[in-house]
């Protein structure tokens, strides 16, 4: 039967994995699979963009001009 060493190890600086145990025969050869522990990404809130842009029009009064010259289009 084949023998099977899991351990759970801390990947260092570099993606370097470091494992270690008195049962490897020095010389000898193993396979080796890296299993990374799956971490969720934390969700960004799309709240915080809102008014963060510069906006098209530099006063309140030239959006409401625009929207009014609009709606003037529509009804002609």
């Amino acid at each position: 039967m084949q023998q099977v060493l899991k351990q759970t190890v801390k990947i260092q600086a570099g993606g370097i994995v470091h494992l270690q145990s008195p049962e490897l025969i020095p010389g000898s050869t193993a396979e080796v699979i890296v299993i990374p522990e799956a971490r969720l990404a934390q969700p960004v809130s799309l709240v915080r963009y809102i008014g963060a842009a510069r906006g098209c029009y530099p006063t309140p009064a030239e959006v409401d001009a625009f929207l009014q010259r609009e709606r003037d289009a529509w009804e002609e």
